[in-house]
């Protein structure tokens, strides 16, 4: 199946050496994916009657946002690539999906955008440590 990622990814002019680029796929489509769903569960928290109850939550998900959406930019450049520093984002990627999806599964019984949140936390947290896993 196509996507803009891997579309993208096969269009890069340069040879992107021997990464593996199904799990960098995989990893930058589950970054915008949890980025996604966590602005929007954010949004929703704000919404909730008790939202001073879900100030961590908000947080967190802001956090994990923004973490996933630089991880998607970062892992989609590739000219001057240092594999260390791309290393540590999704390092740093894998660790706030986790506390996120903590976070947001704690809430998941009472809400369902904390639910479907905390299962993209968790798929992107997997796809992370999937790449890093790759890059030695």
């Amino acid at each position: 199946m196509s996507s803009t990622v891997k579309d993208m990814l096969a269009t890069y002019p340069a040879d992107l050496g021997d990464i593996d680029q199904a799990k960098l796929t995989r990893c930058i489509e589950e970054c915008i994916s949890c980025a996604q769903a966590c602005t929007a569960c954010a949004d929703a928290c704000l919404s909730e009657g008790m939202v001073g109850d879900l100030a961590k939550c908000i947080r967190t998900d802001m956090d994990c946002a923004d973490i996933c959406t630089a991880t998607a930019a970062v892992l989609s450049r590739h000219t001057g690539y240092d594999a260390n520093i791309a290393a540590a984002v999704v390092k740093a990627c894998a660790m706030v999906c986790k506390a996120c999806g903590d976070e947001c599964g704690g809430h998941a019984d009472m809400h369902e955008h904390c639910r479907i949140c905390a299962e993209a936390c968790r798929a992107c947290e997997t796809a992370c440590k999937d790449l890093l896993g790759a890059l030695g």
